[in-house]
């Protein structure tokens, strides 16, 4: 015999249980990022989604941006923002950063 075939005789066999366990351990490490990171991400989405969903004609609001001014036209998409006497600009929805307390 070669001595890689005794060697090959003698080595133990490796472990056979660690495979199911670390599975294991992949799914709950993956539902704990899951919980921390996506559910409050979504959460947030939704708000925003259903902040920019309630705008209209007559909000102050504040943009990305820093512009503050009151909505004069709103439409499916953009919306009409005076920013100052007889100055109006034309902006996107998504541009609203929020909607100015009273």
């Amino acid at each position: 015999m070669t001595c890689l075939a005794v060697f090959a005789l003698q080595a133990p066999a490796a472990p056979q249980g660690g495979s199911a366990a670390s599975l294991i351990w992949m799914f709950v490490l993956l539902g704990i990022f899951w919980v921390i990171m996506i559910v409050p991400q979504r959460k947030q989405q939704k708000k925003r989604m259903e902040m920019l969903n309630a705008l209209k004609k007559g909000d102050k609001v504040i943009t990305v941006g820093g512009i503050h001014g009151e909505i004069t036209e709103i439409g499916d998409e953009d919306i009409r923002l005076r920013i100052a006497d007889k100055v109006e600009i034309k902006l996107t929805k998504g541009s609203v950063s929020r909607v100015k307390g009273e």
